[in-house]
């Protein structure tokens, strides 16, 4: 494993402590011009998530309107009622963004899949990195906020849904994650730099609970408006 990996696993709570643990619940309230761009403004800004740590799966409550929940994996998403039966379906859901640019709308399976994926890869950073197929490099360090920080590019494996095969990742001294920079290829390729604050604990994980999205420039910086994503994280608890 990557020598750094190993420093940023240890200051998020120890892998093997992760590895004992199978899933995770919280609060979300979110905000950003996102939503409103892609059609769906407003249907996220308080829901319930549930994750699988160990396998992506992921479902939001409610979704849409009382009483409805999604099924989100690599393969597939489902929008459902309380009692399992399938409200709208989306085989192969990533297939269906081509084309896409940033100012797309999307259809509500497609909005499913997105938040499906997209917070199940930041609600178990950096542990997902330690299951087969990640690829690693370490950058060279990066000046911000009055701090040195290290670089990790990562190169992920064509089983996970993410925003782009190759993102990087930059951690303080303490090991913790400080900012995340990817491309959303399902948004047309949309540079993103998305930032971490406010640590918590719980249950022995150490993770962040508010998270900034914006777009990224060509220098690796960003303007402060437009917020594109903002994610509190409340209510955490694992199981």
């Amino acid at each position: 494993m990557n020598a750094l990996l190993k420093q940023v696993l240890k200051a998020h709570g120890g892998l093997q402590h992760w590895k004992s643990l199978n899933k995770l619940t919280a609060h979300l309230s979110q905000g950003g011009i996102l939503w409103p761009l892609k059609g769906h403004g407003g249907k996220l800004d308080e829901v319930d998530v549930s994750i699988e740590l160990h396998r992506q799966w992921t479902s939001h409550s409610p979704f849409g309107a009382a009483g409805r929940r999604t099924s989100v994996t690599p393969q597939h998403a489902i929008i459902e009622t309380a009692d399992d039966t399938v409200v709208e379906s989306l085989p192969s859901p990533r297939d269906s963004f081509a084309g896409f640019g940033l100012e797309t709308q999307w259809s509500e399976p497609q909005l499913a899949y997105f938040v499906g994926y997209a917070i199940w890869n930041y609600l178990t950073l950096p542990f997902a990195f330690a299951e087969p197929g990640f690829e690693f490099e370490e950058l060279m360090s990066w000046q911000e906020g009055g701090e040195s920080l290290r670089r990790l590019k990562v190169r992920y494996p064509d089983s996970i849904a993410t925003h782009s095969r190759e993102q990087t990742f930059y951690f303080a001294e303490d090991g913790k994650l400080r900012r995340h920079d990817y491309d959303v290829d399902i948004s047309g390729g949309t540079p993103a730099v998305h930032y971490f604050h406010d640590y918590g604990t719980f249950d022995g994980i150490s993770m962040p609970t508010r998270h900034l999205i914006y777009v990224r420039d060509a220098d690796l910086g960003h303007q402060p408006e437009p917020l594109v994503v903002s994610i509190g994280v409340s209510q955490i608890k694992f199981s």
